[in-house]
């Protein structure tokens, strides 16, 4: 079950996944000297608490990236350590490895590179190639799409599919930008055709690829 929110939910297991956190974004950047709010963690947190409340679930895995750099664990603010400490005593974490960040090990949950549980294998980054009745949930990219009319254009970002083997969650960080599904990085994983699923305030809106414009240009 796809949420508007961004996350999925597995409701016989219990089981909610997330993808691309990006916990503490903000204070690596102003580390770098771009100063921004160090409040991307705790919008974050806020959504993420908000489906615990609603879900309930036995276990939240989280599909890399989690954290926006390896020594963001360490700047963690002490009341959003608080709330992630008390979000483990409800739920399993299953922290799966991504490119950003390393393993976050002080706080509740296991650590691995990938999770498998009954049909699925769940990872950061999608393979090229899956194993046969493989069926992949994965995260990364960043998934945007791009609605066009005559009156505006709309992009959110989204759900990729296709229906049979493959799925790739949009980031569900609050500060974090997204990739047209029309890039090839995302459309060569969908030989096959896709399917986009974009957020809405309180539902999903699907388009086929060929009703897709492209994301405005970023100057």
């Amino acid at each position: 079950m796809l949420d508007p929110s961004g996350a999925a939910f597995w409701p016989s297991k219990r089981v909610l996944i997330i993808a691309d956190l990006h916990f503490e974004k903000a204070t690596s950047f102003a580390a770098n000297g771009s100063l921004l709010p160090p409040y991307d963690t705790r919008a974050t947190l806020e959504r993420l608490n908000r489906l615990v409340r609603l879900y309930r679930p036995s276990k939240l895995i989280a599909l890399g990236d989690s954290f926006h750099d390896s020594k963001a664990p360490a700047r963690l603010a002490k009341d959003d350590r608080a709330r992630l400490e008390a979000m483990g005593r409800e739920a399993q974490f299953i922290w799966v490895a991504g490119n950003h960040d390393a393993a976050p090990h002080d706080l509740p949950g296991q650590c691995v590179a990938e999770h498998r549980e009954g049909p699925f294998v769940f990872r950061h980054q999608a393979l090229s190639r899956l194993a046969p009745r493989e069926i992949e949930i994965s995260g990364h990219y960043h998934p945007k799409a791009c609605i066009e009319s005559r009156a505006k254009r709309v992009s959110r970002a989204c759900f990729v599919s296709d229906a049979v083997s493959r799925l790739i969650l949009p980031a569900f960080g609050a500060f974090t930008g997204g990739l047209d599904v029309r890039d090839q990085a995302i459309f060569r994983l969908f030989p096959r055709g896709l399917r986009v699923f974009m957020l809405g305030q309180e539902q999903l809106y699907s388009f086929a690829l060929e009703q897709l414009g492209r994301l405005p240009e970023v100057a």
